[in-house]
């Protein structure tokens, strides 16, 4: 991705937003990140300069289909790493603080690689099933995006 981590937080917050109370203004946006109006204003013109957002005649930001694929994938990042440090033990709040700073920076194959260690944890580790010590369960780990169980086994052949 060429935008920076700062451009990605107003998009990651603009799609939780859009998801909480579906229409989002400039105004709901800098009352969530407590950022002021005009610092909110000149962020939003530059995302839509940049073709990740769009003002709808009522002044509401709407995200294009770009803007929505990256603020999903960031807030999906940053649930995914959130819950695996939870089911680490880290407390909730460093979890999603520790979350929030790393989405940005973990590149795509760290990801991938350790959203396939936690599906082969969830499906072949006996300990890693059990609901204390791990978060994940097997069905939230089978709706992850572009889930495919040849990749496990793939894994399994390359860890042997």
């Amino acid at each position: 991705m060429g935008l920076l981590e700062s451009g990605q937080n107003y998009l990651e917050n603009i799609y939780i937003l859009q998801q909480k109370q579906g229409l989002v203004r400039s105004v709901d946006l800098a009352n969530a990140m407590g950022f002021s109006k005009p610092s909110v204003s000149r962020a939003v013109h530059l995302l839509a300069d940049d073709g990740y957002l769009e003002f709808s005649d009522s002044g509401n930001l709407i995200l294009t289909e770009t803007g929505h694929k990256v603020a999903k994938n960031i807030y999906e990042r940053h649930m995914f790493l959130a819950e695996y440090f939870m089911a680490m033990g880290v407390s909730e709040e460093t979890a999603y603080d520790d979350a929030c700073r790393l989405e940005y920076h973990i590149s795509e194959e760290t990801m991938e690689r350790l959203k396939l260690h936690t599906i082969n944890c969830a499906l072949n580790c006996p300990k890693a099933s059990s609901e204390k010590f791990f978060n994940f369960n097997k069905e939230k780990i089978q709706d992850l995006e572009n889930f495919d169980p040849g990749k496990i086994t793939a894994l399994n052949d390359e860890q042997q």
